[in-house]
């Protein structure tokens, strides 16, 4: 790393790319974390252009730090498994650019953010979200408890619990456990200016606030665990002291569970939840699946972005949650990439944190906040969310400068076949932005705006027979995403699944549409024949066609996927019903579906109305 004088000034190049980098991380973190599907094409966009402005610095194609090397493998191997293991490609590809993201924005503050005044500013900003966060998490606590970002309403097992500008409250917890110990070591130090620890005290409180309002138990004891193990890794001291200093930190952070549990009534709801139920409930089921995907995929994993589909193998009798992830990003990673992927990244960033676990000062209390980030891993997906893990990989590239510095000497002059390479790649990285990476973000919006629509109508009872214009807007929308990117499986069958309402609407036209159907689902089935889902729309289709037979067939199959899904059953039994002959044996499939979820609304009426049918028959 180039040795800048406090005095000198940064390059326009490098203030470029802060700037860039603190645009996309703003505008990420505002987006619900990055999650919602609308603002990824923004987020890609912003990468791109960071990608752009740092190897189109020639500067950037001096050498580089090593420990940026260290992810590239993973990167390359997370690529190819995307490519040739996955079978949920479109998932795949997404999952792979938010590692990639990270990874690049790991490199680029590495080795492109080494002004003092630029790693200044750019630390200021994450503390800026930071505040930001907080105090939207206390407008959620004290005025709105059901808001969220971007016109959206918070879940109902949130309410009461903040979750700032993100929509898990969990995350809201891991960014300010994150964020508190740096910001906590400025505000309390001897020295430095009293404006700089003025602000950052006032800093310390905000984020505090948003800590407690979170009410994340995992990112409570995180934070915890870390501060006691920091002191236990303390360099330059003997073990006796260490100990002394770990117990005593142990017993400070024990005094402070006990006061927060005494005053704050939701924490101590939490907390006796948390007893009352001998730990977690839903999240060992989650990670008994995770390890049982891994042990039928040791090596490779399941594919990249797979843990929800093939969980379904795994889901036990009466388990309703859609879960997307494995609520610990070690075992998601470990069952999505298998035994490879998991070392390649883990082992990668297990050298990182080993060189700087020695680190002192401000990085020293960075350290602490990165080691409760990894910490809360252990049961939450934060590295599934792009700000976080952006934002992470900026703090831990932060930490890394400091605490294991490029070998000092003069940085040289780039070579040209180095400054070619590195022109090359922000060329070809910028061609795959706007020429892969962005259509298939516009797919996936336009798929999951249509979709919410037409969830939107079951949840609210509407009937479907008189929303034929909402419907073929759907349709409409399906048909633009497919064609933005064909290879979305999902897309396909939620514009099946659009077709086959619509032949409700037009009951003249069922058969037709039923031939739109098939075809649609055998799209997404060619694309992924391991989803319950879009065995469930041929079969559908095909009911629609009058094609009873096979579309049992495809019952049997979605069945034979997904043996513990209430819905499937439902499908099942409704497909069944269709044949007078079939009425008990549609009985007995919506029995076993009320037994798996004894509140399904459809099945109950369903059952309703064959057991009127049975009775009229005997």
């Amino acid at each position: 790393m180039p040795e800048y004088p406090s005095s000198a000034r940064a390059p326009g190049c490098e203030w470029i790319r802060v700037a860039l980098l603190a645009a996309n991380i703003v505008w990420t973190t505002a987006c619900l974390g990055g999650a919602e599907p609308s603002s990824k094409a923004v987020t890609a966009v912003l990468t791109a252009l960071l990608v752009v402005a740092h190897f189109g610095d020639p500067r950037c194609a001096t050498k580089a730090h090593i420990a940026g090397w260290l992810f590239v493998p993973f990167v390359a191997y997370a690529a190819a498994n995307a490519a040739w293991v996955t079978p949920v490609g479109w998932l795949g590809w997404t999952d792979w650019l938010n590692w990639t993201q990270a990874a690049l924005v790991f490199w680029i503050v590495l080795n492109g953010v080494e002004a003092p005044a630029c790693r200044r500013f750019l630390a200021a900003v994450l503390v800026a979200v930071g505040v930001a966060s907080a105090l939207l998490g206390a407008y959620q606590h004290f005025a709105r408890p059901d808001w969220l970002m971007l016109g959206h309403t918070q879940a109902s097992q949130y309410i009461g619990r903040s979750s700032g500008p993100f929509g898990i409250p969990n995350s809201l917890g891991t960014l300010m456990a994150l964020l508190i110990p740096p910001v906590g070591a400025l505000a309390l130090a001897k020295a430095g200016l009293p404006s700089l620890r003025v602000a950052c005290a006032l800093a310390l409180v905000a984020l505090a606030a948003g800590f407690v309002l979170a009410v994340s138990r995992g990112a409570w004891l995180s934070l915890a665990a870390a501060f006691v193990l920091r002191q236990l890794l303390a360099p330059g001291k003997r073990l006796g002291r260490r100990i002394g200093a770990a117990a005593a930190a142990a017993a400070s952070v024990a005094l402070l569970g006990v006061l927060i549990y005494a005053l704050f009534p939701l924490m101590r709801e939490r907390v006796d939840r948390l007893v009352t139920d001998v730990g977690e409930h839903s999240r060992p089921i989650l990670w008994r699946g995770a390890f049982g995907i891994f042990l039928e995929h040791p090596v490779l994993g399941g594919g990249a972005g797979s843990f929800d589909t093939l969980f379904e193998r795994f889901r036990p009798a009466g388990f309703l949650d859609q879960p997307l992830f494995a609520h610990c990003d070690y075992l998601n990673t470990l069952c999505d990439y298998g035994a490879v992927g998991f070392l390649l990244f883990f082992g990668a960033a297990a050298v990182v944190a080993w060189r700087c676990a020695r680190a002192t000062g401000l990085a020293g209390a960075a350290f602490v906040g990165l080691l409760a980030f990894a910490l809360h891993l252990l049961v939450d997906f934060h590295l599934k969310i792009p700000a976080l893990a952006m934002i992470g990989a900026a703090v831990s590239a932060m930490v890394t400068q400091q605490a294991w510095p490029k070998p000092t000497g003069s940085p040289g002059h780039p070579r040209p076949l180095a400054r070619a390479a590195v022109f090359v790649f922000a060329a070809a990285f910028a061609v795959l932005t706007f020429a892969w990476t962005l259509p298939r973000s516009r797919a996936e919006a336009l798929r999951h705006s249509a979709r919410q629509v037409i969830d939107g109508m079951a949840r609210s009872g509407a009937d479907t027979s008189s929303q034929g214009d909402a419907l073929a807007a759907a349709g409409a929308a399906f048909s633009r995403a497919v064609a933005l990117d064909p290879a979305n499986a999902q897309a396909w069958s939620d514009k099946a699944y659009a077709e086959s309402l619509m032949g409700l609407a037009r009951p003249a036209d069922t058969v037709a549409l039923g031939a739109a159907v098939v075809s649609d689902a055998d799209r997404a089935v060619s694309l992924c024949p391991v989803r319950a889902e879009f065995w469930i729309r041929r079969g559908t289709g095909l009911d629609m066609e009058r094609l009873w037979v096979d579309g049992g067939d495809c019952y049997i199959r979605a069945l034979q996927i997904a043996p513990m899904r209430a819905d499937g059953w439902y499908y099942q039994a409704y497909h069944l019903s269709l044949k007078p002959t079939e009425l008990e044996s549609a009985l007995a499939a919506l029995n076993v579906c009320l037994r798996l979820d004894p509140g399904l609304l459809l099945a109950q009426s369903l059952r309703q109305r064959l057991a009127i049918r049975l009775q009229q028959s005997s």
